[in-house]
């Protein structure tokens, strides 16, 4: 019987599908925003910002279509990076990837909720909305809604599909409302609906430092391309699909989010933006709620709520397949690399996924904040885009068989200048990030996330060295394992 017998039937559609839904969820109508009061001086330099945030993502996701024409297995960036660098920066750079998006999920869960709640609202049904703001009703449903998605990724990749792809193209949909909206009005427009609002002269100066901790922040906004890295142990074709899949997930995800940022603020100036952002919580539904009938407003807060609904399937399967891998390896306990029989997926790495992530929801409700989870899932995703790039200088001289395999961008020269582009913008990037995260105002040290995930990272390295040493102990060639992939 085969060690990994998981099924390859994960169509291009699927798994670009899973790229779009990991990274577009609700914050496109809420960072692009909220940023004015994050960044103060930023005004109306976040298109700019977004393009430049745009630069080492798409490096980053070039770097991760070169690894995966060469590496198609289950597990994508740990994969790469146990092959292609170094075994130990495989698994810790996985492991808190692994740890920040499982706290992710169980985030997300609790934060779809209110948006459930704003629509019941609109509808006027009261009791409803109530019931939805009730602390216990919260959490069952948000763990109802967890434990769905991760039995539609247990019951197999075709479960998986029929659930995403129609998802995808219900929030492209519903944001296209926003596209439309927000491009059909402009300035004068929204002075006319809200005369009490008197435009001021733009006298914002541009701020180099100012523009790049916006950039910083935006970047996130391309977090989630990796999860069709994770799905290559199902993918068809994947040396080809991957690549394909995941140049298609930015290239879309970084137009939509553009066409749809640019359409709020071409409706709504910036400047009365900048002003509600720093007296409240501002989304995309409520600065265009002044210029939109009330029917729109329920569109758009479903927008939000769809787009929040469909991370979870996508990061569910991209979570499993880290455990699944480093169980396949015999870095993780054994037990995690089970393969139902019946349904050919990673059920125990799945389950395991659920289990931390139903942690993050109870983490969320109980602590009254989940934007350390997300803060330490970027930071993560950072440092894990930094290794990629490393990976492929490394590649060549680390495993020159794997380099052989490798289909996309083959010329050396070419790989090194995408490599070492990539990994001096993720630095400045990170460094930007790790900056901003050790110089804020907070009441315990406990609440940065640069600290939390060097703990993370920590305890990742304690299981590493541990199960690595198990390995020698059975007498098991660890370089020679940990220089081929697994076994199909």
């Amino acid at each position: 019987m085969k060690k990994n017998n998981l099924s390859r039937h994960l169509g291009l559609l699927g798994l670009a599908s899973t790229g779009i839904c990991s990274m577009l969820g609700a914050s496109i109508y809420v960072v692009p925003f909220m940023i004015q009061r994050n960044v103060p001086g930023i005004g109306p330099d976040v298109l700019p910002a977004f393009l430049v945030a745009a630069l080492p993502a798409i490096l980053a996701a070039l770097a991760y279509s070169i690894l995966a024409s060469a590496m198609p297995r289950a597990g994508g960036s740990y994969i790469y990076a146990s092959r292609g660098l170094h075994p130990y920066l495989g698994f810790v750079a996985s492991f808190s990837q692994w740890f920040g998006l499982s706290i992710v999920i169980g985030v997300i869960s609790y934060v779809i909720i209110p948006f459930f709640r704003d629509i019941a609202t609109e509808l006027n049904l009261p009791q409803l909305a109530s019931a939805l703001d009730n602390g216990t009703i919260r959490v069952m449903l948000s763990l109802l809604l967890l434990w769905t998605f991760v039995y539609v990724n247990i019951r197999g990749v075709k479960s998986y599909e029929r659930t995403v792809i129609p998802l995808m193209f219900l929030m492209f949909s519903l944001g296209a409302v926003v596209i439309i909206a927000g491009f059909s009005y402009n300035h004068q427009d929204f002075q006319q609906a809200v005369p009490s609002f008197k435009l001021p002269e733009d006298t914002s100066v541009f701020n180099m430092s100012t523009f790049l901790a916006a950039a910083a922040i935006l970047f996130s906004s391309f977090i989630g391309f990796d999860s069709i890295a994770q799905a290559g142990g199902e993918a068809k074709n994947p040396s080809s699909s991957l690549p394909k899949a995941i140049a298609i997930a930015v290239l879309t995800v970084g137009g939509f989010y553009f066409l749809f940022t640019a359409a709020v603020y071409h409706a709504v100036p910036w400047q009365f933006i900048a002003q509600e952002a720093m007296n409240k919580d501002i989304t995309a539904a409520g600065v265009l709620s002044y210029l939109l009938p009330s029917g729109w407003a329920i569109l758009i807060v479903a927008g939000a709520a769809i787009a929040l609904l469909n991370d979870l399937p996508a990061m569910i399967l991209s979570v499993s397949r880290l455990m699944f891998a480093w169980a396949e390896d015999g870095i993780f306990p054994k037990a995690i690399s089970k393969v139902s029989a019946k349904h050919h997926t990673p059920i125990n790495a799945i389950i395991g996924s659920g289990v931390m992530a139903s942690i993050g929801i109870l983490g969320s409700h109980f602590a009254g904040d989940f934007f350390l989870g997300i803060d330490i899932m970027v930071t993560s995703m950072l440092v894990n885009f930094l290794l990629m790039c490393v990976t492929v200088v490394s590649l060549h001289q680390h495993n020159p068989e794997l380099a052989k395999e490798v289909k996309v961008i083959s010329n050396r020269k070419l790989q090194l200048a995408i490599a070492i582009t990539g990994i001096i913008l993720l630095t400045g990037f990170l460094s930007i990030h790790t900056y901003k995260d050790l110089t804020s105002n907070v009441d315990e040290w406990y609440f940065h996330s640069t600290p939390v995930w060097l703990i993370v990272m920590t305890i990742a390295s304690l299981v590493y060295f541990r199960e690595r040493r198990a390995l020698e102990r059975k007498g098991i060639d660890t370089k020679a394992l940990f220089s081929k992939l697994p076994e199909e």
